[in-house]
Parts: C-alpha cells; sequence; structure tokens
C-alpha cells in the first residue's frame, strides 16, 4: 500500500455563512484549493445535457451509470482530472471537497475520486440536500480511491464536503463508503482536512455503527461521535497542522460574524498568517472561489473564481448562469486526448504542460511582483482596483441600481478574464 498521507504539507479550507451571520439574507461559500505548487487549476463550464438511457460517464479513472438529465456547472479544477475541487451548478448548489485520513485504510485501488464525486452531486444535485443524496449513494456503490496527485507515486486521501444552497448548508465526512452527515441552517460553519462531526449527526451511512463495532473502535454504548470514532489516533503533522487553520479559519468567521459578506469571506481565503492562504515549498492554494447565494429566489447567485494562484495575488472574476455562456478558452488548459499521462498505463510517467493562457500571464505577474517592491505595489493596487470594481459592480447588480444586457451577463466572466490579461500586459 502507498503511504497515504507524506511529510509535506497539504491543505483545504472550505467556509459557508448563513443568516444571522451574513451581513445581508445570503448563504455565502467559498473555498481555497491547496495542491501541489506546480499544479494548474482551470476553470471550465459546462451547460446542462441530455443522455440516452443506459450511458455511461467515464470519471477520472473509472465508469459510473450515467443520469438522464445533467444540470449547468461551472468547476475549478486541477487540469488533469475529471472531477472539480469546488464549483456551483445552475440551481445554486455549491460544493467543495477536502482530503482526511481516518481509521478506515486507504487503499490503491481506483474508484470514484472526491473530486469526481463533487462534480457529480453538482450535475445531478438541484439541492444541497439532494447533492448529499447523490454523493453518499454513489460512495457506496463505487467506493473511493485512486492517487489524487499528477505524479507516479500514489497519494490518496478519503473525502470531507461542505455544501450549500440558497437555504442551507450540509458537511458530509467520509471513511472509506461510511459517512456522516450534519445540516447547517444558520450561522457560520468551516472545515479543514479533518474530521470535525461529533454528535450533531442529521442522516449516516446504515452500517456505519455496526462495522465501528466490528472494529472495535465502539462499544456501542453512550453517545455515538464520527470524529471521536473514526479519527486516527496519533494523527499525522499535516491534520495537526489543519487543526490550527481550522481554529483559525473559526475565529475569523466568528470575528465577522453578522457582517460577513463575499469580500469578508475572500479576505479570510487570502490570510497568509493563519495558514488558510498556502504558500510553501510544495504546496499553495491553487485556485479559489467565493459564491453569494441570496435567499430571494429571484435574484442571481454570483460565482467568483481566480483561475490563479494565490488569491492574496489574485483577482476574482464573477460568472452568473445565464443562457448561451461565452466559452472561456483562456483560463481552459491545453488536451491532449489518449496521450495523456492519466490515460496511459502505468500512469503519470511523464508532464505536460497544462498551463493556460491566464495561468501564464498571470505568473509573469507574480515573478515581477517578487523582483521588484515598486512594480509589487504598482501591479497589486492595479488589481485590487480591478477586484473593487467587480465587487460593486455585483453588489448593484443585487441591489438592483444595476443591470446587464442577456449578452452581456453571458460575456461576464469572458470579459473579466480579457481585462485582467490586458491588466498584466500594461
Amino acid at each position: 500500500m502507498a503511504d497515504p498521507c507524506p511529510c509535506g504539507p497539504s491543505s483545504c479550507d472550505c467556509f459557508v455563512s448563513l443568516p444571522p451571520a451574513s451581513a445581508a439574507r445570503e448563504v455565502i461559500f467559498g473555498k481555497n484549493s491547496d495542491r501541489p505548487r506546480d499544479e494548474v487549476q482551470e476553470v471550465v463550464y459546462f451547460p446542462a445535457r441530455s443522455h440516452a438511457k443506459g450511458a455511461k460517464v467515464q470519471c477520472t479513472y473509472i465508469e459510473v451509470d450515467q443520469v438522464e438529465k445533467t444540470h449547468a456547472v461551472i468547476l475549478s479544477r486541477p487540469a488533469w482530472l475529471w472531477g472539480a475541487e469546488m464549483g456551483a451548478n445552475e440551481h445554486g448548489v455549491c460544493i467543495g471537497n477536502e482530503g482526511v485520513w481516518t481509521k478506515e485504510l486507504v487503499a490503491e485501488e481506483e474508484a470514484l475520486l472526491g473530486m469526481d464525486l463533487v462534480r457529480l452531486g453538482l450535475e445531478r444535485g438541484s439541492s444541497a440536500q439532494e447533492a448529499v443524496q447523490v454523493i453518499t449513494s454513489l460512495l457506496e456503490r463505487y467506493g473511493q480511491g485512486g492517487s489524487c496527485k499528477e505524479e507516479p507515486t500514489p497519494f490518496i486521501y478519503h473525502n470531507t464536503f461542505l455544501l450549500a444552497d440558497r437555504t442551507e448548508a450540509w458537511v458530509v465526512e467520509t471513511a472509506g463508503r461510511f459517512w456522516a452527515a450534519q445540516r447547517i441552517r444558520e450561522g457560520a460553519r468551516n472545515i479543514s482536512n479533518q474530521l470535525s462531526i461529533g454528535t450533531d449527526i442529521t442522516s449516516e451511512h446504515a452500517g456505519l455503527r455496526q462495522h465501528a463495532r466490528e472494529q472495535g473502535w465502539w462499544s456501542g454504548q453512550g453517545a455515538f461521535s464520527f470524529l471521536e470514532v473514526f479519527s486516527l489516533t496519533h494523527q499525522p503533522v499535516r491534520m495537526e497542522a489543519a487543526k490550527a487553520r481550522y481554529c483559525a479559519g473559526q475565529q475569523l468567521l466568528h470575528q465577522h460574524s453578522g457582517q460577513i459578506t463575499a469580500e469578508t469571506i475572500m479576505t479570510i481565503l487570502s490570510d497568509k498568517a493563519s495558514g488558510i492562504c498556502v504558500d510553501s515549498e510544495g504546496f499553495c492554494t491553487t485556485g479559489s472561489m467565493v459564491s453569494v447565494l441570496p435567499q430571494d429566489p429571484h435574484l442571481p447567485c454570483i460565482h467568483f473564481f481566480t483561475a490563479t494562484p494565490d488569491p492574496s495575488r489574485s483577482i476574482f472574476k464573477p460568472f452568473i448562469f445565464v443562457p448561451n455562456v461565452t466559452f472561456f478558452h483562456q483560463v481552459q488548459s491545453p488536451t491532449f486526448g489518449d496521450k495523456d499521462p492519466v490515460r496511459q498505463m502505468p500512469r503519470f510517467q511523464r508532464r505536460v504542460d497544462r498551463r493556460h493562457n491566464l495561468y501564464r500571464e498571470h505568473q509573469l505577474v507574480l515573478d515581477t511582483m517578487d523582483r521588484n517592491e515598486h512594480e509589487r505595489q504598482r501591479l497589486q493596487e492595479i488589481m485590487r482596483k480591478f477586484q473593487r470594481q467587480a465587487l460593486e459592480a455585483m453588489k448593484n447588480l443585487l441591489a438592483g441600481s444595476f443591470t446587464l444586457k442577456p449578452q452581456e451577463l453571458a460575456d461576464l466572466f469572458y470579459d473579466c478574464v480579457v481585462t485582467e490579461i490586458k491588466l498584466y500586459k500594461q
């Protein structure tokens, strides 16, 4: 069995705020995707589709049964795989996942990745609760497994998920095919590479407690805590570090409780002092997402993506689901078909260049900022100004004081990406 938890640093953090923690009648979702620092994350849109009865869908490693209709989705994902680290669908459902290690052993056998389950949940769930049912039923049927890094040496973990829609949020935590879920109806919640569901379990795998008893992890007496029963007795270094980030995230949410906005979550995701914005030798925050989900169903949900590493030095760009979304090729990586190292056996024996246009331009800017303090300040102010303008426009859109024509909405994310590239080339 491969080492499931090598000593190098890695992490992810997901956040959600519901009234009364939110400043307005909004659910706000946010996630940092913390991955190998040379990995490229792309942002991709897939429209709603109908599928033939009995069709299959090829996920990263295995095929699963397709459904007759899939929802439109926007995804932020490592460019080598089928699934996604985070994303949203046309019904205002958002999902993010994180790696976790428990007493349940991980195995090298290829199955569904947690990132595949994120995409499948978004494509098939019209509410957060329905997406929970999608993810847990697929997990029970197909299992989870396979390497989560684009490298010959397997890197394997199980998953936790944070799901949100306009009215509520859910945390789903897994150990192999087993799982527990918790519904959140108000306030703020975060997750961070560790189990966090104690005795407050809303739903669970039918055989969860019996399995725990058979393994000798639970006596069957007293309250059942998923956290206490399934957490490793001796936590690896990475999970000890996750505790600090989890506590820091809780404190930041509490500090802003009642006043949390999209900008608040963006600031938290950009916080390097807490470790939430990762910038280490091996891992970094390779992509970030923040979504505003108004509780008024007549208002649009707005989803912001960076498509570039390091949110403290990136621009969150807005996307709204509308008909005929303009294709944004500047944040989509090249494809390699059957010659892709993920498709050739044995997998990952070589590397290919997956950098998309925005990633390339952004890296040049980061290099300039690192070399020249004057340029760093100048470029940082240009990026902040663009960010403020985008946020202000979206606030006014939700307030009804600003409107966009249908084609302008369809072009929204594309235009922001084009503008960002132009800013970098000045």
